[in-house]
């Protein structure tokens, strides 16, 4: 587990908003720039050999390790420069940039250090699969072909939606699951699990397809998961970002690939970070970037990412008589063994749309799920300042409970970061079961963990 950041919110009162502004400054006065960033395009768009431009500057990004980021301020600053941080450690963060943003985190006073490139496992035998000693792992394909098995297995307990598409056309879905007539689920509290966000967290659809298997196979034999299934309406998307995925396994190696694959307008950059992309607060705190290039590149508008927009029509379809039937949700993300909640876009525990009630009922599950499994529990905030993601669009727009789960490994990456072995999927998706019974057994009122179901669910 990741050494826990001691939460300090409470203390930056002035000092810290006039630290982080100053920081937020310095990280801001040159433009940012990664990954597909924008730069002079020596190639003319495709080498010789098929490659494209945005592939070539994709090699330009790494992974650095950068000392000395100790506050919540401070890590938003250093996010700021349009790197995505991508773990938090007791006294540093871990980052993905190119050498431009490296050099501007050198310049605000930080110790950077590269670190290794992506596991070398191997080439596939063909594109657009995972390497050897990674087969275990499921692409698009293989992914969606287990998904319609599950469907013929269990065809009394799943059903199946194509919700949308993705940029290059692939099909978005989301998998109903539970016991049950039309008219009997009208009345069930609904819970919503989402995957891949990010196109390298590819141990997110082993989760998703973990949950199909485990619900279709318990449901009769455990008591928990039958209760559940015939209480509760289960959405399982499984793969919110299908062309970001397969592009990081294109070429049959890992890319280190985190955006959609969307074109930007009048750049050579593609792809928006869906994550940054959600209409709440979209763009509003320094928690997202507005350059094309950047990890973080928050789109043109909100919703302008069509992914995103797929997910929030389907979460808005689900208002029936004017009311959310969706109560509770989880994304799935990796890494660094984390539950989280909202809101990301403000240090304080309460603010507009969010009571001093409702933040105790999301920490008092956040925590007990964390007992679970192992996570550190905490609020988005205590990491960062994000803005326009999914769960503070869930509960801020939807009223949803949501949550974000950083899967395996944790802060430290030593389990392979963004890229664990094949090996230890079975583990780490296991290691989230009881997490998700007990989110959905309090989704019908999540107010009774403070002990005040009859005020707001009587």
């Amino acid at each position: 587990m990741r050494p826990h950041t001691p939460r300090t919110r409470k203390s930056h009162g002035r000092w810290a908003a006039a630290t982080g502004a100053a920081l937020l400054t310095l990280a801001m006065a040159a433009p940012a720039s990664s990954h597909g960033a924008d730069r002079p395009d020596r190639s003319n768009g495709t080498r010789t050999d098929g490659t494209h431009a945005d592939e070539i500057r994709a090699n330009d990004t790494r992974s650095y390790e950068v000392a000395g980021p100790r506050t919540a301020a401070q890590r938003t600053a250093v996010a700021a420069t349009g790197v995505s941080v991508d773990a938090v450690r007791k006294d540093s963060v871990v980052v993905t940039a190119d050498a431009a943003q490296a050099g501007r985190l050198r310049a605000m006073g930080y110790r950077v250090t590269a670190l290794p490139g992506t596991p070398d496992r191997g080439r596939a035998a063909r594109p657009y699969d995972f390497p050897p000693a990674d087969s275990k792992y499921h692409n698009y394909a293989r992914a969606m072909a287990e998904i319609d098995a599950d469907l013929a297995a269990y065809p009394s307990l799943m059903s199946k939606q194509v919700i949308g598409k993705s940029y290059e056309g692939r099909d978005i879905i989301a998998v109903k699951v539970t016991n049950g007539s039309a008219t009997t689920d009208a009345a069930k509290p609904e819970v919503l699990f989402t995957h891949h966000q990010h196109a390298r967290e590819h141990l997110t659809v082993e989760m998703a397809l973990y949950l199909l298997k485990e619900f279709g196979s318990q449901y009769g034999k455990d008591a928990r998961v039958t209760k559940m299934l015939d209480s509760r309406v289960v959405w399982i998307v499984p793969d919110v970002n299908p062309d970001g995925g397969e592009y990081d396994i294109a070429t049959g190696t890992y890319r280190g690939w985190r955006k959609n694959r969307q074109p930007n307008a009048g750049s050579n950059s593609r792809g928006t970070d869906t994550n940054r992309n959600w209409d709440y607060k979209w763009g509003c705190c320094g928690g997202s970037s507005g350059s094309t290039g950047s990890e973080t590149y928050r789109g043109s508008g909100p919703e302008s990412a069509p992914e995103v927009k797929v997910v929030a029509d389907f979460v808005r379809s689900r208002v029936v008589g004017g009311k959310q039937q969706i109560k509770a949700a989880i994304d799935f993300h990796t890494y660094s063994e984390l539950v989280l909640w909202p809101f990301g876009w403000t240090y304080d525990d309460t603010a507009p749309g969010m009571t001093q009630d409702d933040r105790d009922a999301f920490a008092a599950v956040g925590k007990s799920m964390a007992a679970s499994n192992g996570y550190t529990p905490e609020q988005s905030s205590d990491l960062y300042i994000t803005d326009g993601s999914i769960d503070d669009w869930l509960w801020g727009n939807q009223k949803v409970f949501a949550y974000t789960f950083e899967m395996y490994p944790d802060a430290s990456g030593a389990g392979g970061g963004f890229y664990p072995p094949a090996s230890v999927i079975d583990r780490e998706v296991a290691r989230n079961r009881e997490a998700v019974l007990q989110l959905l057994e309090n989704a019908d009122c999540m107010y009774r963990s403070i002990g005040k179901e009859q005020q707001y669910c009587s």
